[in-house]
């Protein structure tokens, strides 16, 4: 598995529904992309005046994240996104 170094995190995009609300089946071209994803692992936090900070997201998170931030990589078949904890806009509950 991955293991995110300071206060960064990895993210696993959250699938985008292929119909509209109306039912009508989207193709691929049509679909946006989305900016929901679920942390799937946190560093240990960031490092402010030689304190570690935690990180204020977890494991398990469902979160929105800025649309063009972060690294994306394949690892394992997985497709996931590295970013920073300040990339992260909010948590969805």
């Amino acid at each position: 598995m991955l293991k995110p170094l300071g206060d960064r995190v990895v993210i696993k995009m959250i699938e985008v529904s292929e119909t509209s609300k109306g039912g009508i089946l989207l193709p691929s071209s049509a679909k946006e992309k989305s900016s929901v994803a679920e942390i799937v692992a946190v560093g240990s936090g960031k490092c402010v005046d030689g304190k570690v900070l935690p990180l204020e997201v977890k494991v398990g998170d469902r979160v929105i994240f800025s649309k063009y931030s972060g690294t994306e990589i394949k690892y394992e078949d997985t497709e996931y996104i590295i970013l920073k904890q300040d990339d992260i806009l909010a948590i969805v509950e």
